[in-house]
């Protein structure tokens, strides 16, 4: 303790000071809660004015590194490490608070948080549950897979020749005449819509959806500066879409088939009014078909198969059906568009993996993945049907629902508006996780999205029996 400042220093003696002390804690030879000495044991030891100690002193406790005690004197502060890490480091929370890409709504946060604890019920997810995914088919189809050298390293911009010449043959089924230069292979149906909204449009384009839109709970669009705008699918669409679109650039957002969340289903003639609706307008269509092969029933033709033109920008994906964690997905279009956005996608990750797309590959040709469309088909219409019993039994006398026609969800629509984050804490106190209906319309206080594809039969039969204790107690 015989240090003292350098007078002939480039420092002032006060920042030498403060440099002293906190030197002393980043060393741990002061630990939280320790007492200094004296402000005049200090002066004298550092052979300064007592004020030139006081100042610096004042200095550290602003910084949150040292703190009084009144009547007993000043220490280092519990959270003094805390302090010299903010000190030391950039302001990163500025920098956050800054940047172009919106944070998720904090419902959505805990979701995502929560959905990695074993011990929550997951009411509300939109995944497989790991009993409905053909693990051990897939790892025996890792056997059956000769790679090649180039399988092991990046893939080609647009994604595997094969695989793009295997997927236009299979959506051929769907009425969709496509070749493999209109083809992009992307990480999931999401990074579709990332690219579309950095690689196609402009700031201020508008995004048209319906009111309830998976959208509004992820901000592909919003980040980029695009404007969210809500449409009524009613007879005057067209007047409407040219009415809001005016000179902006503009595109419409539509979930045909199984629409995520309400489950809804369009007919051919809805289909067909966009279509036509767009068309006069020249806004181009963003058809999001990641559901339709989990239909119960016979599915329609998309909307895609009626484009003549390249007005229709087609997703498909394996992540509701075969498996997420593989990451393949498709976008359908104009070759001029998927060359643009397979540009964008090799500067952001230089292609989805290659083994994924070999084993999706394998899958499509080897007619295993149809197989097992139909074998999971059956199984996430027998949960459907369970769910069903247990709504018809519990929740009969305070909500409604449409019977569900494939997919993984039921819109369950409460009679009154209690669905709010008041609700969806108090489940997850309890270990239950829902959706709540106003992370997909900010304005919907009924509707939760209940999930029958993620949760085990004795864990929905819990869940749903702690939603019905809860929900009963807050009419």
């Amino acid at each position: 303790m015989n240090w003292q400042p350098n007078r002939q220093g480039e420092m002032t003696l006060q920042q030498q000071i403060v440099t002293w002390v906190i030197e002393h804690i980043e060393r741990g030879d002061w630990v939280g809660g320790i007492k200094l000495p004296t402000q005049r044991q200090l002066a004298m030891q550092f052979g300064v004015n007592r004020s030139t100690v006081q100042q610096a002193l004042e200095e550290l406790k602003a910084a949150g590194i040292l703190e009084s005690k009144i009547g007993s004197g000043i220490y280092v502060a519990q959270n003094s490490w805390h302090s010299l890490i903010t000190q030391s480091q950039p302001n990163w929370q500025s920098f956050i608070d800054t940047s172009l890409h919106k944070p998720n709504y904090h419902t959505i946060q805990l979701i995502n948080e929560y959905e990695q604890r074993d011990d929550v019920i997951r009411l509300g997810t939109g995944e497989l549950a790991p009993s409905l995914l053909p693990t051990a088919e897939i790892e025996a189809s890792l056997k059956e897979l000769s790679l090649q050298p180039k399988a092991l390293g990046y893939s080609s911009p647009q994604g595997s020749d094969e695989l793009r010449e295997a997927i236009c043959e299979y959506v051929t089924k769907r009425g969709i005449r496509a070749k493999p230069r209109n083809v992009c292979i992307v990480s999931g149906a999401l990074q579709a819509l990332q690219l579309i909204a950095v690689g196609l449009l402009e700031p201020g384009s508008i995004v048209f959806q319906e009111q309830t839109s998976y959208l509004n709970s992820v901000h592909p669009f919003q980040s980029v500066g695009m404007q969210m705008m809500a449409i009524n699918r009613d007879e005057q669409l067209a007047q409407t879409l040219a009415q809001r679109k005016r000179k902006r650039q503009a595109v419409f957002y539509a979930v045909p088939t199984l629409n995520n969340p309400t489950g809804g289903v369009w007919t051919t003639h809805e289909k067909k009014q966009l279509y036509e609706a767009c068309q006069q307008s020249r806004i181009p269509i963003i058809e999001d078909d990641v559901y339709h092969e989990l239909l119960f029933e016979a599915a329609t033709p998309p909307i895609k198969s009626m484009d003549d033109n390249g007005q229709v920008l087609y997703i498909g994906s394996v992540s509701k059906t075969l498996s997420p964690g593989l990451r393949i997905g498709w976008l359908i279009g104009p070759t001029t568009v998927i060359e643009r956005l397979a540009d964008i996608k090799m500067q952001t990750d230089y292609g989805s993996s290659a083994i994924s797309q070999e084993i999706v590959l394998h899958w499509l040709q080897s007619g295993k993945y149809e197989k097992h469309i139909i074998d999971l088909r059956q199984k996430l219409q027998q949960r459907a049907e369970y769910v069903e019993t247990i709504l018809q039994e519990k929740f009969y006398d305070i909500a409604e629902w449409n019977k569900p026609k494939g997919g993984f969800y039921i819109w369950l629509k409460f009679h009154e508006p209690i669905v709010d984050k008041e609700l969806f804490t108090k489940l997850l106190q309890r270990e239950v996780l829902i959706n709540p209906g106003y992370i997909y319309d900010p304005q919907d206080a009924q509707h939760i999205r209940l999930s029958y594809a993620y949760a085990t039969e004795e864990e929905l039969e819990k869940g749903l029996s702690i939603l019905i204790e809860i929900t009963k107690k807050k009419k």
